[in-house]
């Protein structure tokens, strides 16, 4: 694969930043607004895709975890939860979402388990083979450079580790597609009237959501990036794909 389209997908087509830089800026503007938008336009249903996600990880029984895009932190706080692990690290562009991530580690007495840090997915500054698992909800959409995103993944991970990736996509049932059209064309930037600050982020959702490599074709280029037993598997009509794969 060589043109990836979701790379090119902007959340401000006007301004000349590069994707990193737009994708910072925006989750910023609406981090306040990130948790209630997130249960509102999943039906309440992003907790348990992140639980169910992060059982795939209860055979490995790993002690320490990356979670990429952690924004907020809700993966990284489910992934104690579930996994119990020694140590996490949440990485994230946005500075306004960390903040609000460290609130939340420290109202939950986790802050000795849980570390958040600013980071670009692009080059992490971890060693090679550094942790047990990785995971990441909702950010591989974001990444300016997928295949190297994807990399990067992978030369942290240990051998035998796992990444666990989360990912709004599109239903394939041509019924189920096209409830899910409305629904993002029209209700979502309702609720985004009503509830966000940046009209713009929850219309580029649904075009990044879009032009993201799906199903078969997010395995291959995991895959080609260095994993394998890659595997895949969607939730509520295909609305949320999950893909597993081993170093």
């Amino acid at each position: 694969m060589t043109d990836i389209k979701v790379e090119k997908v902007l959340p401000y087509e006007s301004e000349g930043n590069n994707k990193t830089a737009q994708v910072e800026e925006m989750f910023d503007k609406i981090a306040g607004q990130y948790d209630t938008m997130n249960h509102l336009m999943s039906l309440f249903q992003d907790r348990n895709w992140r639980r169910t996600a992060l059982r795939s990880l209860l055979d490995l029984k790993p002690k320490r975890m990356l979670d990429i895009a952690t924004g907020t932190a809700d993966f990284a706080i489910s992934a104690y939860e579930e996994l119990e692990p020694q140590e996490i690290v949440g990485i994230d562009l946005s500075k306004e979402m960390l903040e609000i991530g460290k609130k939340k580690v420290e109202v939950k007495g986790l802050g000795n388990i849980i570390s958040l840090e600013q980071g670009d997915s692009m080059k992490l500054r971890f060693d090679d083979a550094s942790f047990d698992a990785l995971t990441v909800a909702f950010g591989v959409r974001n990444f300016s450079d997928l295949k190297q995103g994807l990399s990067e993944m992978n030369r942290v991970l240990r051998d035998g580790g796992k990444a666990v990736i989360l990912e709004l996509s599109e239903p394939t049932n041509p019924i189920f597609k096209l409830g899910y059209k409305f629904y993002t064309k029209c209700i979502i930037p309702l609720m985004a009237k009503l509830v966000a600050k940046d009209l713009r982020a929850y219309e580029y959702l649904p075009e990044s959501i879009a032009a993201c490599p799906q199903g078969q074709e997010m395995a291959e280029l995991m895959k080609g990036c260095g994993f394998s037993e890659v595997k895949v598997r969607t939730f509520t009509f295909g609305s949320c794909s999950l893909y597993v794969g081993k170093k």
